[in-house]
């Protein structure tokens, strides 16, 4: 009895001790890649509807019925709104436009147009995507319509445009906005607007004007759906509890006398490529009765076709078949444009979405529209009449009903994505790296995956702990729950490959930054997570940089590249100018020496020894006393003089060093130490400002955070003396705001993983802990609810640009620390 009673004891304080973070901006539920990425963006996992990391609706529904009566967990009902003028996503239309200055009453319904260009909606510089081609500066826009009966519910303008626009409705301005929108949006138009239009000829009238970049413009009107009565007999459930380790996000609802634990489990193990590799994630589903009693239940899970498109409008198609133990769901796009796209507010459209769950089970699944599938589950209809092509469809999974008593009782759903091919590298196309085992297929890995589900888990679980119990030590429990927060964000920010030459390849993609891959600027700060648990991964992240450098033919400047160009089309550098010359040099030299530190041999760095040797050349030019060239930081613009770069250079000269003296170069070793050495005491020199160091030489009136330098204390280079570290820290912890440590004197918004770099700099937990702690409230308490954005604004907490990047990788930099010191 007393061995029992402990090992609930156990048991637990072991379920207390990983319930480890209960508050996010945003909460990961399917996370594997830049494209399969599917995210709760409210706390209450039934108050909105789930979507993709860019904001765009990938709806998730999950319901539950009990004793008859029927409760939603999972997401929200998200009726599209009803067309009543049809955009061209939806249908071609005709207009009449112009790309000369009109009359001044040009806007007015009874305007003559009849001497303007007649062409299809909508329009586009690009050829691929507009019906009609735009190239000029201005596009005035004509779009009659008849109206046979005033809509008596809201309306909304549906419209995507790139740039600034003036919208017209029958002469009286409705919309206007200095902006641009990459996507078709529906904005909301009050009554007053509605009673603009008019039974029989209406008129809507848009100005465009193109300011930089891609040009277009898309335009339809819409109103709401109208309302349902027997999903209104829905009640939400009540959450009880929300959980998040590094591998699952965890709610636990009562359903009336029934509570139910649903688990999403997405197993991107770090120290296991083949399973993190594996585009599958685990729903699990796990009722039991909270009185005592038994009850009947039934289970819903709906997954939206939304989840294989770019647009809803994209037209798709599905299958439901039985492969293995599994009855799965299948669907894509009808065209399957493969690699065919390349940006940032992108989502996939080619690959297929499936749905799996076990026959044992005795599932029904079909395939209807978007809100047919919970409205047959809700009104128990007995047929399900399905469609196999069409836009927005439902894949509905239906598990039979079963009494549920003081058992827990168990279904399991499995959400995976085929993607085909995942990135072009220099012209060639790459297949995911789950896929390089000949004859592997997406119905074998489903299959695998739900044959190995408790083994998997069992790693899962062994990973949760190691990370949490890693974080913990290194920096204390608000510091692990940060880093737990960022494991999967950063994971789910790249795509894992191999060369055609062998070589793995990890690369990111700038979520909502430009959308480039493999930026080493991005790779920089996310590196910490990877050194720390597996440094292959870090490997992969430099791989394509120094392949493109060396062996490409395609890169001949003396200093490191920027990128490999834009996601997911790794084919040479997009950025523009110059470069970063300083910043990537350094940071390439930095993360080799790195490498060579976390495997204790410099084999990797001979690899690459020729093209190190001139990178360092140039930081041994340029680097001392930077020119006027950006950072990582270079949304804060072009600086000249940037003390916090003259470190990275001054370190990464540091590096070099070292990594010579691991190959047994004592000769070179021992010049490029003391030139660091040398360039350390001038750095102190140039940048004094008295109590702290200056955030440009030549202005001793500024500051900044001098994150780099924590290279120089994690790789015991020994370069600056402590007093440098001691004056920096002082000086920081007068400068705190509410939310964080401002990035520079220039303005309040931050970068938080640049801040827990920062605090690494300290010497005790006091002040590792005020640092840290603004950067856990900024977590838990910003207005901005998307996934966790790496800059805000230190005032109010507010995310200034940036979301569900890989750079929060960063946050594991005193992890790295604490392993290393050891």
């Amino acid at each position: 009895m007393m061995r029992a009673l402990k090992l609930f004891v156990l048991l637990f304080l072991s379920q207390q001790l990983f319930a480890q973070v209960t508050k996010a901006p945003a909460y990961p539920l399917l996370t594997h890649s830049p494209y399969f990425s599917v995210w709760s963006f409210t706390d209450e996992l039934n108050e909105s509807s789930t979507k993709h990391w860019t904001g765009t609706t990938q709806s998730l529904i999950g319901l539950i019925k009990v004793d008859g009566k029927t409760y939603r967990f999972l997401g929200k009902e998200d009726k599209a709104p009803e067309t009543i003028l049809p955009s061209g996503d939806e249908a071609a239309y005709t207009c009449k436009y112009t790309e000369a200055a009109p009359a001044d009453d040009w806007m007015n319904a009874g305007f003559d147009d009849s001497k303007w260009k007649t062409g299809t909606g909508g329009f586009s510089d690009d050829d691929k995507s507009g019906k009609t081609i735009w190239k000029s500066h201005d596009l005035w826009m004509r779009r009659s319509f008849t109206l046979n009966t005033i809509p008596d519910r809201k309306l909304y303008l549906k419209m995507y445009h790139d740039d600034n626009v003036d919208v017209f409705l029958n002469g009286e301005k409705i919309y206007s906005c200095n902006c641009w929108n990459s996507s078709t949006e529906y904005f909301p138009l009050d009554d007053a607007i509605k009673s603009k239009l008019v039974k029989g000829k209406n008129a809507l009238a848009i100005h465009v004007i193109n300011t930089a970049g891609g040009q277009g413009l898309d335009v339809g009107l819409s109103i709401d759906p109208k309302p349902d009565e027997a999903m209104n007999r829905i009640m939400p459930a009540k959450q009880t509890s929300l959980n998040m380790n590094a591998t699952q996000t965890i709610y636990t609802f009562t359903c009336g006398a029934v509570d139910l634990d649903l688990a999403f489990t997405s197993p991107l193990l770090i120290n296991d490529l083949d399973i993190m590799s594996m585009p599958v994630s685990y729903i699990s589903f796990k009722t039991k009765s909270n009185d005592g009693a038994q009850h009947d239940v039934q289970v819903y899970f709906g997954a939206s076709t939304d989840l294989a498109v770019n647009v809803p409008s994209q037209q798709v198609t599905a299958s439901q078949y039985t492969n293995g133990d599994l009855s799965l769901l299948k669907a894509g796009t009808v065209a399957q444009p493969v690699l065919q796209k390349k940006g940032d507010n992108l989502r996939i459209d080619w690959g297929y979405v499936y749905v799996a769950a076990p026959s044992s089970s005795k599932p029904k699944q079909s395939i209807t529209s978007i809100d047919a599938g919970p409205e047959n589950f809700v009104s128990n209809a007995s047929t399900v009449k399905n469609v196999s092509t069409g836009k927005q469809l439902m894949l509905n999974t239906v598990f039979p009903s079963q009494k549920v008593g003081a058992e827990e009782k168990e279904n399991l759903v499995m959400v995976g994505y085929d993607d085909l091919y995942a990135i072009q590298y220099f012209k060639q196309n790459l297949k995911g790296w789950w896929k390089l085992k000949k004859g592997t297929t997406i119905e074998k890995v489903l299959n695998g995956a739900y044959t190995n589900y408790s083994s998997i888990l069992a790693k899962c679980d062994a990973v949760n702990k190691m990370i949490w119990n890693d974080a913990v030590a290194a920096g204390g429990e608000t510091y692990a729950k940060l880093c737990i927060t960022a494991y999967r964000q950063s994971i789910a920010a790249h795509s894992l490959v191999k060369s055609p030459q062998g070589d793995i390849l990890f690369l990111s993609k700038e979520n909502f930054s430009n959308g480039c891959i493999n930026t080493v600027d991005v790779t920089y700060p996310s590196a910490p997570l990877y050194l720390a648990y597996n440094p292959e991964l870090m490997k992969g992240m430099l791989n394509g940089i120094f392949y493109f450098c060396e062996k490409s033919g395609l890169y001949t400047r003396p200093y490191a590249a920027h990128d490999l160009g834009t996601y997911p089309l790794a084919n040479g550098e997009v950025y523009g100018g110059d470069g970063m010359p300083v910043e990537e040099s350094g940071n390439m030299i930095i993360l080799t020496a790195a490498i060579c530190r976390a495997e204790g041999n410099a084999d990797y760095a001979k690899q690459h020894w020729k093209t190190l040797t001139q990178w360092v050349g140039y930081l041994e030019r340029e680097g001392l006393d930077p020119a006027n060239q950006l950072c990582t930081d270079d949304f804060a613009g072009h600086l000249a003089r940037n003390a916090n770069l003259s470190v990275k250079a001054i370190v990464g000269i540091g590096c070099y060093a070292m990594m010579a003296d691991m190959l047994g170069d004592k000769t070179t070793a021992g010049k490029y130490k003391s030139m660091a050495k040398d360039y350390a005491t001038k750095w102190q020199q140039l940048g004094d400002a008295g109590d702290h160091y200056a955030l440009t030489f030549n202005d001793k009136n500024t500051w900044s955070q001098k994150y780099n330098l924590v290279w120089d204390k994690i790789l015991n280079l020994q370069l600056f003396p402590q007093d440098v570290y001691n004056k920096e820290i002082a000086y920081y912890l007068t400068k705190q705001n509410e939310f964080g440590l401002p990035l520079d004197s220039r303005k309040t918004y931050t970068k938080s993983d640049w801040i827990m770099w920062t605090a690494t700099l300290t010497g005790n937990q006091n002040d590792f802990n005020t640092i840290v702690n603004p950067v856990y409230k900024y977590s838990t308490e910003t207005p901005t609810r998307v996934p966790l954005s790496d800059w805000h604004e230190t005032t109010d907490g507010k995310q200034v640009g940036f979301q569900a990047r890989s750079v929060v990788g960063g946050y594991f930099i005193k992890v790295l620390a604490n392993k290393w010191s050891k």
